[in-house]
This record gives structure tokens, C-alpha cells and sequence, in this order.
């Protein structure tokens, strides 16, 4: 369970008990104020958030009391026309998913996954729309972390095995690059892992007369 989100959003009256059972199973698996539950009542054209989608979007809960204005003051001006698409199916009762950005109260951007589906009454009529909110905006700059953490890897051993070939052929560095792309086609292998491979077969295997020149040049360079 997930705290007050589930305490405060139990099947509405009224409501299809499939439908909320299904999004139990998914937002019963939720982190705290990670995941939050909203209705929208067709006949009242009326809003309901849970806790966690008030406090998504910078609202301490019970403050605020939502409206489809509001919503779309709090999408991110990239994400309204899509967005604005998505409400019109919420306003005729149809199932929706979207993923986009919203802003809250203090200017902080939020990355979220909008699910909804049909509540239906007893006669088996459409009185409106509920559905989910999960926050991924950690999840996805984990992702952007990662990724960058990769690119610098590889690029710093890409770098090394670069300033090998410089030394070792009295090349640039560009040209020392050309050299691991060529190879890399050749033996159709990354250029990062051939660069790899390259420095671990190369490392301790300079003859002793070239360690001698390299000590004598370091330890006497101006």
C-alpha cells in the first residue's frame, strides 16, 4: 500500500470495481508520494486528487482543490498542446496514457506517467474517468546519470590508447583516433572496447631501454 493515497481514493460508489482493481496492482507497488490516484466526474465535471498528485505538484494536501484550469497551468508550455490532446479524451470518458512534464508551486520540474481509464456505474454508463500518477523524474535522470558516467568512460580510455599511439608514432591526436576507428571497422569491435583491449595487451610490455628514455625525459623536462 502506499500510505494516504489508498486510504483516501477506495473504489468510488458507483465506480468499476475491475478498473480499481486493476490500478491497485499497479500503484499498490508504489513508493510513498511516488505514485497517486485522481477521478475526474463527468456530470460535475469535478477533480478529485489523491495526497501524493497534490503534493506532485507543490500543493500541501487539502489546499488546493483542482480544476482543469489548474492542470494545465502546471504542465510544462512544451507538453500543452500534447497534453491538452490527453484532457480532451479525459472530458469524453475514454482511456488516455501520457507521459510528460509538469512544474509545481516551487518551479521544480517533474517527469511523470499519466495512466487513466473509465469509471462506469451499475447500468454499465461512463460517469468519468480514474486513474494514476507515477513520478519517474528520478528513474529517468538516473538513466541521464548513467549515461553520461558511460560517455565518460569511454572517453577517457578512448583518450589513453589515443596518447599511446601519439607517442609511440609521433602522430596527432586525430589521426592517432583514425587509427582505432579503422581497427575498430576492421575487427568490428567498439572503438571503446578495442581501446580497452589495446591498453590492457599494451600495459607492462615497453621494452627496457624505452623505460629508461621515459624515465630519463621525465624526471628532467623543464
Amino acid at each position: 500500500m502506499i500510505g494516504d493515497v489508498d486510504a483516501s481514493f477506495a473504489t468510488p460508489r458507483g465506480g468499476d470495481p475491475e478498473v480499481h482493481s486493476d490500478l491497485d496492482l499497479i500503484v499498490g507497488h508504489g513508493e510513498p508520494q511516488r505514485v497517486g490516484r485522481f477521478r475526474y466526474w463527468l456530470g460535475e465535471q469535478r477533480w478529485e486528487w489523491s495526497d501524493a498528485v497534490a503534493r506532485m505538484h507543490g500543493y500541501e494536501p487539502g489546499t488546493i482543490v483542482p480544476n482543469t484550469e489548474l492542470l494545465l497551468q502546471h504542465k510544462h508550455p512544451e507538453d500543452r498542446p500534447q497534453v491538452a490532446e490527453v484532457l480532451e479524451r479525459v472530458l469524453q470518458g475514454e482511456p488516455f496514457s501520457s507521459r510528460h512534464r509538469i512544474i509545481d508551486t516551487g518551479g521544480q520540474e517533474h517527469w511523470v506517467i499519466v495512466v487513466g481509464d473509465r469509471m462506469l456505474d451499475e447500468a454499465g454508463v461512463v460517469t468519468g474517468t480514474a486513474g494514476f500518477y507515477v513520478d519517474v523524474t528520478e528513474v529517468l535522470q538516473a538513466d541521464v546519470s548513467a549515461a553520461v558516467s558511460e560517455v565518460a568512460q569511454s572517453r577517457a580510455v578512448i583518450e589513453q590508447a589515443k596518447g599511446v599511439l601519439m607517442v609511440a608514432y609521433g602522430i596527432s591526436a586525430e589521426r592517432a583516433f583514425d587509427i582505432l576507428v579503422w581497427r575498430s571497422q576492421e575487427t568490428n569491435v567498439k572503438v571503446r572496447d578495442l581501446a580497452t583491449r589495446f591498453l590492457a595487451a599494451f600495459t607492462g610490455r615497453l621494452p627496457g631501454d624505452v623505460l629508461s628514455d621515459l624515465d630519463h625525459t621525465l624526471l628532467t623536462v623543464t
